[in-house]
């Protein structure tokens, strides 16, 4: 059985591999934008970004053996927007407003709230 902890641990990396596997499917529609549907699903980039978001729902069913659903989701789901935007703007260079940022810190509060018991 997963410890209380260590399942929590499972839902961060499941975040952190949802928002490796977004900005890897960003990354292929950077390469090739005009690619057909075929060549999307070919586009090594693309095959990366799946691979990482079987990872995250693979440690998320792992974590949910301990976790309530109505409590992992939520954190996950946020975790994985906040890490998402910050990291769309250190690696992609996707511009942020004030607001936004504003934005990430109201996520990361209502995160903890849902979360705590």
């Amino acid at each position: 059985m997963t410890s209380p902890t260590l399942a929590w641990i499972f839902v961060l990396v499941a975040a952190v591999n949802s928002t490796i596997g977004n900005l890897l499917l960003k990354k292929s529609r950077m390469i090739d934008p005009s690619g057909g549907f075929l060549d999307m699903l070919l586009q090594p980039y693309f095959v990366a970004g799946l691979a990482f978001y079987g990872i995250n729902v693979v440690l998320f069913a792992k974590s949910l053996e301990v976790l309530k659903v109505s409590v992992a989701y939520p954190v996950l789901a946020t975790s994985g927007f906040a890490l998402l935007i910050i990291s769309a703007h250190v690696v992609i260079g996707e511009q942020l407003v004030l607001r936004q940022y504003i934005g990430v810190l109201i996520l990361i509060a209502g995160m903890f709230l849902l979360a705590v018991e």
